[in-house]
C-alpha cells in the first residue's frame, strides 16, 4: 500500500489538497468523507504533526478544528507560539472509524496505513521546510522513529530528526509532546495534563526564538 501514484510531482498546498481526494493508496478512503490535508503557511518555521483526522476534521476538510483542537490552538497561544508560525497537519489523512450507532467512534491507524502515507507528509516537508517539528503523540512519532517509540521517554526535550528520512532542511530539530485529545481524556487529571502540553511546547517556542535571534 502506498499513496505515492496519487502525489504530484512539485506541488502546491492547492495541488496536495485536491490530490488526496482521489488517493487510493489504502482502504480508509472508502469510508471516509474526504481527505485533510494540512493547513498553514508554506514555507513556515513549526510543522505540528498529529495523528490522523477526527470526525470534524473529516466533516469539515480542516485540520484539528475539533475539541482537541481547541486545545491545541489554547496551548499554542499560551506557550507563545503565533499561528503564522505553525503549519498543522496530520501523518494519516483519512479518519479512521468504527461505527456505534450514529456515531463514528476513533480508531488509530495501523502501521501499514501509517506508512501507505507518508508520501503525503513527504510533499508537506518539502513545501513546509519547517525549522522544527512538533510529534503531538505516539502515532505521529511512530511514524517518524518506529515501532519503539514513546511519547513518554522523549517529550519535553528537542531531539534529533531521524537520519533514515531525508528532509529539505538541515537537521531539523522535532519535539514530542502529547496529544491534544490527551487533555480531554484526563478527567481528574486534566489541569495537569494541559500544563505538560503547554511546557512542551514552550521548549519549541524558545528553540523557534532562538532560531530567528541568530
Amino acid at each position: 500500500m502506498s499513496a505515492a501514484e496519487w502525489v504530484p510531482e512539485s506541488p502546491t498546498l492547492s495541488d496536495l489538497r485536491s490530490a488526496v481526494q482521489e488517493c487510493r493508496g489504502c482502504e480508509l478512503y472508502r469510508d471516509a468523507t474526504q481527505g485533510v490535508m494540512g493547513e498553514g503557511p508554506t514555507p513556515a518555521p513549526l510543522m505540528l504533526l498529529g495523528e490522523q483526522p477526527g470526525d470534524r476534521e473529516d466533516r469539515e476538510g480542516e485540520p484539528f478544528v475539533g475539541p482537541a483542537g481547541g486545545i491545541l490552538h489554547e496551548a499554542l497561544a499560551e506557550a507563545g507560539i503565533e499561528p503564522e508560525a505553525t503549519y498543522t497537519t496530520n501523518v494519516v489523512k483519512h479518519f479512521r472509524h468504527r461505527l456505534s450507532g450514529k456515531r463514528r467512534i476513533h480508531q488509530s491507524p495501523t502501521s501499514k496505513q501509517v506508512g501507505a502515507c507518508a508520501p503525503w507528509l513527504a510533499a508537506e516537508l518539502d513545501l513546509v521546510r519547517p525549522a522544527g517539528v512538533v510529534l503531538l503523540g505516539g502515532t505521529a512519532g511512530k511514524a517518524l522513529y518506529g515501532s519503539s517509540f514513546r511519547v513518554g521517554e522523549a517529550r519535553g526535550h528537542l531531539i534529533d530528526w531521524p537520519e533514515a528520512i531525508a528532509t529539505p532542511t538541515l537537521d531539523p530539530w522535532v519535539l514530542a509532546t502529547t496529544h491534544p485529545s490527551a487533555v480531554l481524556r484526563a478527567e481528574d487529571e486534566r489541569q495537569a495534563t494541559y500544563d505538560g502540553l503547554v511546557a512542551d511546547l514552550k521548549v519549541a517556542a524558545a528553540a523557534l526564538k532562538k532560531k530567528t535571534e541568530k
